[in-house]
């Protein structure tokens, strides 16, 4: 499997697991795509120096070519895929914790 072909899988299970597994829908909010661009600006920052500098190479056979900040454009998608994962299982998390706080009866701290 090449690194462009393992982009398009982790884009495509971010976009279910937002959109239809987890019913996040983080991807329908402005709060989302804001955190999104000032993430992706200091991804691309770190990958131009990590892939400018060579620490990080990337095999032309794996890769579809074109390049951002000397990152291949697959980078972009992989950062999207892990932000967007995490993102959405972050909310998910909350919303159940949150959940289970509304169920516990409240109780009457006798200390105040």
């Amino acid at each position: 499997m090449t690194y462009t072909e393992a982009d398009v899988v982790a884009v495509v299970a971010a976009l279910l697991l937002d959109l239809v597994l987890l019913r996040t829908r983080l991807l329908t909010t402005r709060l989302f795509w804001v955190s999104y661009a000032i993430v992706l600006f200091f991804q691309l920052i770190v990958n131009g120096l990590l892939t400018g500098l060579q620490i990080v190479t990337y095999d032309p056979a794996q890769i579809l070519g074109p390049r951002v900040a000397f990152a291949p454009v697959e980078d972009i998608a992989f950062g999207f895929a892990m932000v967007t994962a995490t993102l959405s299982v972050w909310v998910w998390v909350g919303r159940l914790a949150s959940g289970r706080r509304r169920a516990e009866p409240r109780r009457h701290d006798a200390t105040r």
